[in-house]
């Protein structure tokens, strides 16, 4: 006769009265934990995820344009964010930008300077080769032109622009807006002499006027210019003083 064995299994994790009670007199090991699985979460698509306004930030002019507003976040504040984001780069493209000291001839004066874009600042440099203050106001006016793309630089020999110039005034310094001048500042002593920095040099420019213009922040007043200047002078001492102590730690 065949030998038939049935086994029951029940639910896991329970167990019988007579296997508590044997358990409870240590004839049979504990009761094993239930198996429990790991939660499952599922992978969040990147598309999927809510569009912010740091995700718009990290677009380009082009990919703007390319979203639908059906690739947005419903919110109406996203798609108000993505037109604006928007309006600001193209006004920015428009904004005129130079960045460098442009070497100019008398017969270009009128064009580069008394021409120039109206409302735009113009900072030109009358130099001689050869006069090492010109040198240093030079090196300093390279880092500004850098530093305020909107606001033209423009450097000419002395006698180009102004005959029989004398050499002792070196280097001069005339600001132009609207074609008229609207400062003159002779002499390396109006920045701090051989100590001058660009910073220095910046403080003196905009002295009376806000000559200087980085090209994001429109009709900005004399003081706001004069605080952005003085924020950066402190973090240029900041930062000398950061590679000093590194100087010496090593």
């Amino acid at each position: 006769m065949a030998d038939y064995h049935f086994v029951y299994k029940d639910v896991e994790g329970t167990s019988t009265e007579w296997d508590d009670l044997q358990r409870k007199y240590g004839n049979l090991p504990p009761k094993p934990d239930t198996f429990k699985p790991a939660p499952f979460t599922p992978a969040v698509d990147p598309h999927l995820r809510p569009k912010s306004a740091a995700w718009i930030d990290r677009k380009s002019p082009e990919e703007l344009e390319e979203l639908e507003d059906d690739d947005l976040d419903d919110s109406r504040f996203l798609q108000e964010y993505r037109k604006k984001r928007l309006a600001e780069m193209q006004q920015a493209s428009k904004v005129v930008r130079y960045g460098s000291v442009v070497p100019i001839s008398g017969s270009d004066f009128v064009r580069e300077v008394s021409q120039a874009p109206q409302d735009f600042w113009v900072v030109v440099l009358l130099y001689k080769d050869g006069v090492p203050e010109c040198g240093l106001l030079h090196t300093c006016l390279e880092e500004l032109a850098t530093r305020y793309p909107a606001t033209k630089f423009v450097k000419i020999i002395s006698t180009d622009c102004i005959p029989n110039y004398p050499d002792r005034n070196l280097p001069t310094i005339l600001v132009y807006n609207n074609g008229a001048v609207k400062g003159t500042l002779v002499g390396l002593s109006q920045f701090g002499g051989r100590r001058c920095t660009p910073e220095s040099v910046a403080l003196a420019l905009c002295k009376s006027d806000p000559v200087l213009n980085d090209g994001h922040s429109n009709n900005a007043s004399k003081d706001d210019v004069i605080d952005g200047v003085r924020k950066k002078f402190i973090e240029t001492l900041v930062t000398q003083h950061e590679d000093e102590e590194d100087y010496s730690s090593d």
